[in-house]
């Protein structure tokens, strides 16, 4: 791991959160830790500067090639003549090939344990100066959110890792051993917990920043992870007496106007109309087009995805069968470009259509896109798409799952069946059935049609056990249609239900043991 000694850099940075006013640059290299905190603002900027490399821990490629391309949601437009290291690497994650010398995955590691830092100077300092009880509440309750936040991402992809609970100064501290999966998952509830007790509930519309609702979302989440369901419940029927609802149709969860909106727990914030634009770019939907010279016809706006962006995170035939008639879900997440491929594989779109009932005309392709993240914007790959972490629908999801589990599946039927409510437009498609594994079933596949894309569906089937069937038998199905996929391609075993520790940083660290398989 790259010294963190040197995170003070990290959450000096300046930032933006939502429309605050935009700070001015301190020069970190006139600054020490212990002169730096001197008052509340410099707590702020500190906190302000934690957020931003949460923010860089979504907006990479990583997030979603490992989240999403991992899993039976989306593949990639396969390029025989792009044969670049970044693009074999990201096609070796989605075909089960990856190793530890993979250059795609690492950006996740580096994101997360630079973000654990940042939150980590602020947690060691924060009682330099005097501050009120609530000044100090809502900070340490939104850096413990955030350093819960992404320990919690990186355990479920990795395994045990190293536990930094303050920011390490010297080489011993910062080059430790990985700790077991349960020592970082008592680390996660700890702060998720010591967050929802400091933090308040959601005032709408909301700022942007971490509340008590994001926190007990976030502990739902960990403690559903880990079975303890009582505890899940206990904690999500908390977040649904905070005001939380659905927005009238789906498709509104992820309009501009509506961010941070009543149905909005907790999402990354990307403004492109700040003085320096903090927009989405590696997370944005021109990762997810065709390649094409010329993007207007999709998205309004001329920018050349070819040698950028463009051409991963495709959704698959086997996504759009999983949406049932009628569901208007289909229609909001999944567009089609429309259009021809040339000769070397790059994409001229004519139309965008429906992938509700579509059908290719002759002589035209279709190939489809996530609809849900193309919004108005000015710049080609710089959108200004918030990145959904919780919505309350996944509130509700993760309820009905933890109720179900404990055998009140009848009580589990509300929750489900109020998403299922939206998604169809009417009530004649509530769910009555009341066996347990046949509920559980129906409540993870509509997890995967109201969370796709939102990099939730590798894990799904993670947790749940059904990774390597599910994702064995895809492959067999996506090796009958690409005949560019290679013989040892989704050979999915138990040691692939993680990722591989970065081979850099074992190399730098002789205290971390890589993952079996690797």
């Amino acid at each position: 791991m790259k010294k963190i000694s040197c995170l003070i850099l990290v959450i000096l940075s300046l930032t933006e959160i939502s429309c605050k006013k935009f700070l001015t640059e301190v020069n970190p290299n006139n600054v020490t830790l212990g002169s730096y905190f001197k008052t509340q603002s410099d707590f702020d900027l500190a906190v302000n500067g934690a957020y931003n490399q949460l923010r860089g821990f979504y907006n990479n490629k990583s997030a979603w090639i490992m989240g999403e391309m991992r899993s039976d949601n989306t593949h990639y437009d396969y390029k025989s003549s792009d044969q670049a290291v970044a693009t074999v690497n990201r096609y070796a994650v989605a075909d089960f090939l990856d190793d530890k010398y993979n250059n795609q995955t690492p950006v996740k590691w580096n994101a997360g344990f630079n973000t654990i830092s940042a939150a980590n100077v602020i947690i060691d300092h924060i009682d330099d100066i005097r501050l009120s009880d609530a000044s100090r509440n809502a900070i340490l309750g939104q850096v413990k959110f955030i350093r819960a936040l992404v320990y919690f991402d990186l355990v479920r992809f990795y395994g045990g890792l190293p536990i930094y609970k303050h920011a390490p100064l010297t080489r011993e501290e910062t080059y430790i051993p990985r700790s077991s999966v349960q020592e970082v998952y008592d680390l996660i509830i700890a702060d998720a917990t010591d967050a929802a007790a400091k933090l308040d509930a959601p005032a709408f519309p909301q700022t942007g920043r971490a509340t008590k609702g994001a926190a007990l979302t976030l502990l739902g989440d960990v403690y559903l992870t880990l079975k303890k369901y009582d505890l899940a419940e206990a904690a999500l029927k908390q977040v649904t007496a905070m005001g939380y609802t659905l927005f009238p149709n789906y498709g509104d969860a992820f309009q501009l106007s509506n961010k941070n909106g009543k149905e909005s727990v907790f999402e990354i914030q990307f403004n492109t109309g700040l003085s320096v634009p903090q927009a989405n770019t590696d997370a944005s939907v021109y990762n997810f087009l065709p390649r094409m010279a010329n993007t207007t016809v999709v998205t309004g706006v001329n920018f050349n995805n070819i040698t950028t962006v463009g051409g991963f995170n495709t959704p698959t035939q086997d996504l759009i069968n999983a949406y049932e008639t009628g569901d208007l879900r289909l229609d909001a997440s999944i567009a089609i470009a429309e259009g021809t491929f040339n000769a070397t594989d790059d994409f001229t779109a004519t139309a965008v259509q429906s992938a509700v009932g579509y059908t290719a005309p002759a002589g035209k392709v279709g190939r489809p896109f996530p609809r849900k993240y193309l919004h108005t914007h000015a710049i080609g790959n710089q959108t200004n798409d918030d990145w959904p972490v919780y919505r309350y629908s996944e509130v509700l999801l993760l309820l009905a799952e933890s109720l179900n589990q404990q055998g009140k599946s009848g009580d589990a039927l509300l929750y489900l069946n109020t998403v299922r409510a939206r998604a169809f437009g009417d009530a004649l498609h509530n769910i009555t059935i009341t066996d347990q594994a046949a509920l559980q079933t129906i409540i993870l596949k509509e997890r995967r049609v109201e969370l796709a894309f939102e990099n939730k569906r590798w894990l799904d089937l993670v947790r749940t056990g059904n990774a390597i069937k599910v994702m064995t038998d895809f492959g067999v199905k996506q090796k009958a249609q690409y005949p560019y996929l290679q013989a040892g391609s989704y050979n999915v075993t138990q040691d692939r239900l993680l990722f591989p520790i970065p081979n850099a940083e074992i190399l730098l660290n002789d205290k971390l043991t890589p993952n079996p398989g690797y």
